[in-house]
This record gives structure tokens, sequence and C-alpha cells, in this order.
């Protein structure tokens, strides 16, 4: 069985069939196990070597040697490496893992709730077996799909992974490719559906062996911030653009992935056309074949051509990152305007345009950066934009990588949860948020000590833009990227959930309210016509309005106030218009007190006046049934609120 544009297979046994791309080369070998046997592969001519190889059957451990050179390299498209980057490859057969999932269609991006997930920390094992375990948790969390940061194989005891050199072998730090399979068969069994962080625009610095057998993998034309470029458009590109096809289509086909997310795109340099990214979306639908794919992109600049079908210019991604709603929620809870944050002011209005229209920035000049961010969105599907309070990045971006909740008051966070979770994008957690875990997360990569030191240096120059961190005092306090001990402090302890179930509580019944209720499940577009729509009510307080044009349930309304107590006396703002029936009930409270919460007092007030809750949320959806108050002059009756049980 013959894989392009390389790889080992197991074909009719006990033999398989090798290829590999090493253009300058004159003669290429497979050396075979312990004893160093060697079968010579022929040369097709046009930069690939190939050929059967008798006697080699799954588990079989073998390395390239390319022109009678005595150091042994393992294969650029291996499926394992079981001693990690720098040791032999293993033949691995994939049709022999018996899946049960025949019957699973995918998930489509609309209507998602993603969890990302690493999985060297979500539990104290760091496997994939262990991982499973946790799963049917999350699954009754309503989480529906997870993002799993990067698995292919980097060298060292731990890492994020985006250090990663052997892009088809996930790492064997977690468990061998049976173990992945098995995750990712549980998850669907649950539901659950899996897509992988993969990285495109580099590979690590240590364990890279691409460029022993081709210079060409790589490209000095374009600055990259994490090494070289990979060439995609350059000379002898074909074979460089055909490997990471292969790679993308390989997660679907061979793990029954559910998708990728693509770790920062705008480091991907192609200017052919198609662009690569075009092309990803492409094989990895095909791959899918029938079933429903998500295509994430991470994309600094967000530039909504991502989403954008090819046929209309654009990527054809499904969805990508929302920074701005990001940044401008850790403003709004941690007052902190620093280095990236300095343009963003956590303000209402801010809030209310990300919730309506997504990026905040669709061109208007960046002082940050010193130039214009962003491309217009307008008329971008809500599900394309992921709204998140933390993700892995983020949270390390601290001097101590705390979580949010330590950052902020817990009020504030339950009705910035509440915004994030019912809002119209699609929501992300990052692993152990769901119960405010105790454990930080930090960067942590094992590498050996002079490029320890590098990473150790060049990771305080860039936490060094904030001006707090760049404090004498804080630098010497940074966690040690390569130090076990902040890999091992990053470990989550389930057992937090029952410890906080408040917050897991909170966490489960806004996903519940966002599934059931058809308004917020709706995920309708901002503006006038696209059914949802915002008003600044005070300093720190603002509504959106969930219109809703069926007979069930009505219109809902979303309030958020992130400041003190805040009296309405008079209630000149058409968002707040009472529902046909008159009336609105309080049909959720982020103070509720089995989230912690102090409780809800009535909104309203006598003589109609509106009283909002100082740090928290509510949902009001039209009362049924509600009973009136007589103004006692001329019979005339005022709404009243109506405070229902929470769920």
């Amino acid at each position: 069985m013959e894989v392009q544009p390389g790889g080992i297979l197991p074909c009719a046994l006990p033999c398989a069939h090798a290829r590999v791309w090493a253009p300058e080369a004159e003669r290429v070998e497979l050396v075979i196990g312990p004893d160093g046997r060697t079968a010579v592969l022929e040369s097709e001519g046009n930069g690939y070597f190939s050929g059967a190889v008798p006697g080699l059957e799954a588990g079989a451990l073998y390395r390239f040697r390319l022109d009678g050179r005595e150091t042994l390299y393992p294969d650029p498209m291996s499926r394992f490496q079981p001693d990690g980057p720098h040791g032999p490859s293993q033949l691995v057969d994939p049709h022999r893992f018996a899946w049960t999932d025949q019957g699973w269609s995918g998930r489509p991006i609309a209507g998602q709730v993603i969890y990302e997930m690493h999985i060297g920390t979500f539990t104290r094992e760091g496997s994939w077996d262990a991982a499973l375990a946790e799963l049917q948790a999350l699954a009754e969390l309503g989480v529906t799909v997870l993002e799993v940061m990067p698995v292919s194989d980097f060298p060292g005891r731990f890492g994020w992974g985006y250090d990663g050199v052997n892009l088809f072998a996930p790492t064997h730090l977690y468990g061998d490719p049976d173990a992945m399979r098995r995750f990712v068969d549980g998850a669907h069994r649950l539901g659950l559906a899996v897509i992988l962080d993969v990285v495109y625009n580099h590979l690590g610095p240590d364990g890279n062996y691409l460029k022993c057998f081709a210079g060409a993998y790589f490209t000095d034309r374009y600055k990259n911030d994490w090494g070289e470029s990979i060439n995609f458009d350059g000379r002898v590109s074909a074979p460089v653009r055909e490997y990471f096809l292969t790679n993308a289509a390989f997660w679907i086909e061979e793990y029954h992935l559910d998708g990728l997310r693509l770790d920062a795109t705008q480091s991907i340099f192609d200017a052919s056309t198609p662009h690569i990214l075009t092309d990803i979306s492409r094989v990895v639908r095909e791959a899918a074949g029938h079933r429903a794919v998500i295509l994430v992109g991470e994309n600094e600049p967000q530039h909504s051509s991502m989403v954008k079908p090819a046929g209309e210019g654009g990527y054809g991604l499904c969805a990508i990152w929302n920074d701005d709603f990001h940044h401008s929620a850790m403003v709004a809870l941690t007052g902190r305007m620093e280095a990236y944050y300095s343009d963003y002011r956590g303000t209402p209005q801010e809030l209310v345009s990300a919730a309506k229209y997504g990026f905040l920035y669709q061109g208007q000049w960046y002082g940050w950066q010193g130039k214009r961010r962003g491309m217009p969105a307008f008329g971008m599907p809500q599900p394309a934009f992921i709204a998140f309070l933390q993700n892995h990045d983020q949270i390390a971006n601290s001097a101590r990588g705390q979580r949010l909740h330590a950052l902020t008051t817990p009020g504030r966070l339950r009705a910035m949860t509440a915004l994030t979770l019912l809002g119209p994008a699609t929501p992300m957690l990052f692993q152990g948020q769901e119960f405010a875990a105790s454990a930080p997360f930090l960067y942590f990569a094992d590498h050996q000590p002079e490029l320890a030191a590098m990473v150790g240096k060049g990771r305080a120059e860039f936490l060094s833009q904030f001006p707090s961190i760049a404090d004498p005092a804080m630098l010497e306090g940074l966690s040690r990227p390569d130090a076990e001990d902040g890999f091992t402090r990053c470990k989550l302890d389930h057992r937090e959930r029952e410890t906080n179930a408040g917050v897991w509580a909170l966490h489960r019944d806004l996903l519940r309210l966002r599934r059931e209720d058809p308004v917020f499940s709706a995920q309708r577009a901002g503006g006038p016509e696209g059914g949802l729509d915002g008003a600044v009510l005070g300093e720190e307080a603002f509504v959106l309005r969930f219109f809703h044009d069926g007979e069930e349930g009505g219109d809902r309304l979303l309030l958020v106030n992130l400041g003190r107590d805040l009296t309405l006396p008079a209630l000149a703002e058409p968002l707040l218009a009472p529902p046909g029936d008159g009336a609105w009930t309080v049909l959720w409270s982020s103070e509720e007190p089995a989230y912690g919460g102090c409780g809800t007092a009535p909104v309203e007030r006598p003589g109609g006046a509106w009283r909002l809750p100082g740090h928290a949320a509510l949902v009001l959806g039209p009362a049924r049934g509600f009973p009136t108050e007589s103004d006692g002059a001329g019979g005339d009756t005022t709404p009243v609120i109506v405070v229902s049980k929470s769920m």
C-alpha cells in the first residue's frame, strides 16, 4: 500500500512498502531492526525513492540511510517514534484498530461548544486513556467538541506540543497510536467531536530531520517568529505542499478526527494560487467524506477571509479565534490595559459590539502594532467567531500562569461567563475553567540545557512587553519553561469539580440554557435586522436583546452589570420594552446561591424603576400568566418582573 508523498506501511505481509522524498540523495537505504539489515530503495527519477521490503511486519523498527552516511534518520512520515524524535521509527498498521464509530457523522460548527485540552496535563497520568475516563463528565456538562493541543512528537519529557517535529507520529509521551484511537472512538460514543491543533507554520528546533532529506522543505524568504518558514510557494514546493496536505488528510482518515485547528495561520506564507490553507480545507473535507468537519484558524490579525468560501476568494475555514472579545473582556474584568490589551477599554459598548459583530477591529488603526488591524467582517456567520475567556496562550501570558478566577471577582466572572456562553458566537472553554481549577497553566518545554536557556530567555523577553512583568522582582519569579515542577503543577485535579461545585453548576446550567432555549441556540446575527441588538445602560452595564420570531418563548434579555448596583429610574431604552404580554420574568441569575452567589433581589422597584444587581448577569424572558399592579390612576397597569426559580 503506497502513501503519498512517502512513508512506510505494511502491504501483503510479511512485507512493507516504503517511499521517501530525498531529492538531494543518490542512494537511499532502509535500515531495519537492531541487526541493521538494509534494503535499497529504487529511485523513481523525481526525487522519490521507493520499494517493497520483504520480512517487515507491524512493530518493526527502522531508519533511513542517505548516501551511505553513518548517521541514520527517522522516517519523515513516521507513524510512531517509541523512543522519541531521535530514535528509530516503528512500522504501524493503521487498519488493525477495531473502530466502533461507523454511525458517527461528525459535527458542523453551528451549535457547538469547544473545550481546549492538553493531554499531558488534563489528568495526573497525562495519557490518552486517563483523559478518556474523564470525557463522560464533559459530555454531561454540555461540551460538544474537544480541541486537543498538538500531539505530533517532540523531544523531551513534556511540552505544549507546538515544537513538534514528527508530524505524523502522535507523541509517545501520551501512549501509542491505538491509545489515541481509543480516545477518539470513545469520544464519538459520547457524542463528542475531536479536532486536533496542528502546526503548519514551522517545526521545532530539536529533532527536525526534514532538512536532512530535502532543504526545500523550508525557505528564508519570509520572516517567522518561531523558526524557518515552510516553503509552500517557492522552487520545488510541490512535494512540500503534498507532504502537509497529506498530513492534514491523514488525521481525518487514520484517526477519524473531526477537523483541525490551524496554529498561527498568519505565519503560513503562500503567494501562490490556491493558497495552501484553501487546499487544506479541500483535502480535509474530501478525507471526511460524508462526515461534517470543523476547521478552526488562529489568525492574530483576524482576517475574515479565513472563513470565506474559496469561491469568494477566501480560505474555506469554518471559524477563527476572536482575540478582540477576549482582550476587551480581560480589561473589563481586571482593569489592566498593558501590552496587547492597551487598545481596549473593556467598556459595555465594546462588549455589545463584540456580541453583535464579532471583531472589534475591522480595519481601524491599532496603536499597539502601529498599523491597521483586521478587515471587514460584517456578514460573517456568528458561529464563525470563537469566543473565549481563557486559552492556553492567554493564561500562560500572565506572570504566574494564573487563571481568570484569581484575577477578578467571583461575581464579575460569573457575569462574563454568562455573556460568553449565551452569546451568539461559538464558545470555547479551556481545561479546568469549568470548575475554577487551582492548577495554573504555565509555558513548559523540556529542552536540552543550551536550548532550554535560550527558550527561557526568549520567554522572559516576550513577557516583558507587560511593564508589570518587566519589573525585576517579577522576572526573577518566572517559572523556568524546562522546570519539571512547573509542568506537574499544571496538571488538573478533577476532584475539584466537587470542591468547586458551584462553578461547575454555573457552566452546566448556562450550557443547558444555550442548548435548550430556542432563542439562544439560534446564534442569530447582530444588527437591526439580524435578531440581536444591544445598548449601554450604565458605566459598566449593558443589555443584549435576542429577538425571536416564533411563538415559543419570545424574546430574551441578557442584562450584565460589572459595576455597582445600578438603578434605572426611567427605562428610556427600546430594548427594555416589555414583550407582547407586558412583563418580563427572570429565567436565570448569576447570583443564584447554588453558584456561590448572594441571591437576586426583585429587579423592579416601586414606581417602575429597575435596579440591576452589581457584578451580576440576569436572563429575562416573557412572563406567562403574569400579575399586574394598578397605578391607581385611570386603571392603567404597570409591568411586573416576576422572579422565577433558577435552573
